[in-house]
């Protein structure tokens, strides 16, 4: 059992040190090393300390969360197609439209390499290490939200950071009530891969 000055400290490194640093100007190659080890230490520590078996839950609730995802998905869209309409019409669906190829293999780079690493450590990784240090459980899913936004700073763009600061408050509450990484994946895969798709892949990161 590790202290909780150990998690504590574990907590700072990952979330808040790391992140930060990888707004420095310093070699990639050091940045995708700590990205890497850090990476390999969240999947050792998921499966010998907190005995992760990374199996899909038998009892998921697939009809009431693919519905509440689908009722977030639609305010989403909207929201999202008026936004790139009115600032950036010329990127509305343009890679969609020019580039379906690029557009597919994105879609299945992007949920499988980025989003469940993400979720692996800003969901699973988070609650399982971190729940029980806090009593207010709002308190616990804001701070998660406000880390995940801080994964994002290396962007340097304030509409990054807020959009993910939102995602990371909608991940967060699906993964607290499902406590499934599949699900809370699903979702983030959907959310992502429909602002590459109308028109925001640039400012996500995305090559267009």
């Amino acid at each position: 059992m590790q202290s909780t000055t150990y998690k504590l400290t574990e907590f700072f490194i990952f979330f808040i040190l790391i992140p930060i640093s990888f707004v420095l100007s310093f070699p990639v190659w050091i940045k995708m090393g700590l990205s890497i080890t850090g990476f390999i230490y969240v999947i050792y520590v998921l499966l010998k300390i907190e005995k992760n078996k990374f199996k899909i839950k038998e009892d998921l609730h697939w009809k009431l969360f693919f519905k509440a995802t689908t009722i977030k998905f639609i305010i989403i869209a909207i929201i999202t197609t008026v936004f790139v309409y009115l600032l950036e019409p010329s990127n509305l669906f343009k890679v969609l439209v020019n580039k379906p190829l690029l557009w597919l293999v994105l879609l299945v780079v992007y949920s499988v390499f980025s989003v469940y690493p993400q979720e692996l450590i800003y969901r699973t990784f988070y609650f399982q290490r971190y729940e029980s240090l806090f009593k207010n459980k709002n308190v616990f899913i804001f701070l998660n939200a406000t880390v995940f936004c801080l994964a994002h700073l290396f962007f340097r763009n304030v509409l990054v950071i807020i959009i993910t600061f939102f995602g990371g408050l909608l991940f967060a509450f699906t993964f607290n009530k499902t406590k499934s990484t599949l699900l809370v994946t699903i979702e983030h895969a959907v959310y992502g891969c429909w602002l590459f798709t109308v028109g925001m892949g640039e400012l996500l990161g995305f090559p267009s």
